[in-house]
C-alpha cells in the first residue's frame, strides 16, 4: 500500500509527486461541494461503517495487509493458501479487516488480482472485513472496478472495502501492457477516474451524461437496498492525503513504505478534512511492517529476509523472498548493510512484548486511528505465527469461524 503499490519496490515515480493539496481537480469532479465529494448515498452514522473496534488491550483496531508473498522454495499456490489461512486466523482473533494488494510482473508476489483473491477469501470467512490495499485505479476502467466490487459486495454484504491507489504497482512497461499500450491515463487523472467510479457505484450520473444509462451490476440499479463498499484512498505522499481529506474519505497511509512522510501526510489529511456523508471526522489508518516471533533472534532472522528482498527489489533484482539462511549468509556491502539496517529499523519486530510496545509507541507518535500490519517473512508459518502472537500480546479474543 503506497499510493500504493510501490511497496513491492519496482517503481516510485507516481507516488513521489510533490502534492501538498494544491491540485485543482480534487473537488471539481463532484461539483466542488463537500456533500457530493464522493461520499455516495447509503451511508450514515458519521462513519460507523468504516471505524473499527479495538479489542483486548490494543490501543486501536488492528488489521492485516497481505501481499501473498512467495518465498523461495514455495509456489503461488502455497502463498494463496497462506492468505486464506491468515484471513481465517485474523477473523478468529478479532482483527478488523484483511486487505490484499495489487502488484504485477513480480515473481515474489501472488497478489495481482485483488478482486479474485477477495472473492475466494469471502468464501472462507464470515465476519472480517475484506478489501483491496489497494486497487491501482489508473490500471483499470472505473466501470470494471465498480462491477467487480459490486459483485464482492453482493457476495459478502457489508464486509467489503474498496481501497484505491494511483500508482501503477509495477514498472512502466508492465503498466503499458496492462493498459493496452497506452499510458495517457496518468496518475494526475486520478481525481476524474475516482469521480467516475463513485458515480458508477452510486448509479447517479446526471441526465444528459454519456454514461447516464450505463449501470454497474451488481449494483444500485437493481434496487433491493443494494449497498456498495466504502472507498478508502491509499497513499505515501501528500496527494492522496489532501484528496482524502477534502472528499471526507478515510485515508490509509503506507508507513511501511515511506515512514518519514507519515506525520506530514496525516497532518495534511486532518487539516484538509471536510465532513461528508461518509465520515463526520477524519479516520486515518497506517500500514506498518510488523513481525513477532517466539524469540527476538527468530524475529530478526525473518525480518532480515524481508529486508534483503526489499534490497533486491530496489536494485531491479525481482525474485522470491529469500530464506532466513540465505539472508544471513549474504555478503552485504557497506551500502547494502546501511539499507538493510534502515529497513530493519522500520519494521516493528521482536518478541510479542517488544512488538506490542513498538506498535503502542507508533500509535502515540502518529495518532493513527487504526494499524494495518504487514509481514514479508519468507514462510507462511512465520507470518501466521506473527499475527497470532500479536493478538496474544494484546489479549485479543479467540472466536470460532462458521466457515470451513
Amino acid at each position: 500500500m503506497s499510493d500504493t503499490a510501490e511497496g513491492a519496490g519496482t517503481t516510485r515515480g507516481t507516488g513521489s509527486t510533490n502534492d501538498t493539496g494544491s491540485t485543482n481537480d480534487s473537488g471539481s469532479a463532484y461539483g466542488g461541494g463537500s456533500d457530493d465529494s464522493g461520499s455516495g448515498g447509503g451511508y450514515g452514522g458519521g462513519g460507523a461503517e468504516i471505524r473499527g473496534t479495538a479489542l483486548g488491550h490494543a490501543p486501536v483496531p488492528l488489521s492485516v495487509l497481505d501481499l501473498a508473498v512467495v518465498g523461495a522454495g514455495s509456489t503461488a499456490h502455497d502463498a494463496l493458501r497462506t492468505s486464506v489461512a491468515i484471513a481465517r486466523l485474523a477473523e478468529s482473533r478479532g482483527y478488523e479487516r484483511h486487505w490484499v494488494a495489487e502488484h504485477h510482473s513480480h515473481p515474489g508476489v501472488a497478489s495481482s488480482s485483488p478482486a479474485v483473491i477477495l472473492a475466494h477469501l469471502a468464501a472462507h470467512t464470515s465476519r472480517i472485513r475484506l478489501g483491496s490495499g489497494g486497487v491501482m485505479l489508473p490500471n483499470h476502467a472505473p466501470l470494471a472496478i465498480a462491477e467487480q466490487f459490486g459483485t464482492l459486495e453482493a457476495m459478502a454484504p457489508g464486509r467489503i472495502d474498496l481501497g484505491l491507489g494511483r500508482a501503477p504497482g509495477t514498472d512502466g512497461h508492465t503498466a503499458a501492457a496492462l493498459r493496452g499500450g497506452r499510458l495517457d491515463e496518468a496518475a494526475d487523472d486520478f481525481p476524474r477516474q475516482l469521480a467516475e467510479l463513485i458515480r458508477f457505484l452510486d448509479d447517479d450520473f446526471p441526465d444528459g451524461h454519456p454514461y447516464a444509462r450505463v449501470h454497474a451490476v451488481p449494483g444500485r440499479v437493481q434496487g433491493g437496498g443494494a449497498g456498495r463498499p466504502p472507498i478508502w484512498l491509499l497513499g505515501s505522499s501528500g496527494f492522496s492525503a489532501s484528496l482524502s481529506g477534502r472528499l471526507g474519505l478515510p485515508f490509509a497511509y503506507a508507513h511501511h513504505f515511506s515512514p518519514a512522510g507519515t506525520l506530514p501526510a496525516l497532518e495534511l489529511y486532518r487539516r484538509s478534512f471536510r465532513p461528508s456523508a461518509v465520515l463526520d471526522a477524519p479516520y486515518a489508518m497506517i500500514a506498518t511492517g510488523a513481525l513477532a516471533a517466539d524469540t527476538a533472534e527468530e524475529a530478526r532472522a525473518q525480518a532480515l529476509a524481508g529486508a534483503l528482498w526489499s534490497l533486491r527489489l530496489r536494485t531491479g533484482n525481482l525474485g522470491l523472498v529469500p530464506t532466513p539462511e540465505e539472508a544471513a549468509a549474504h555478503p552485504y556491502s557497506r551500502m547494502e548493510r546501511e539499507f538493510v539496517d534502515g529497513r530493519l529499523a522500520d519494521v516493528v519486530h521482536g518478541t510479542p512484548d517488544e512488538v506490542r510496545e513498538g506498535l503502542d509507541q507508533l500509535v502515540k507518535t502518529t495518532g493513527a486511528d487504526e494499524l494495518m500490519l504487514t509481514s514479508n517473512a519468507h514462510g507462511g508459518g512465520a507470518r501466521l505465527r506473527s499475527y497470532e502472537l500479536v493478538a496474544d500480546a494484546y489479549g485479543m479474543p479467540t472466536w470460532h469461524s462458521d466457515r470451513r
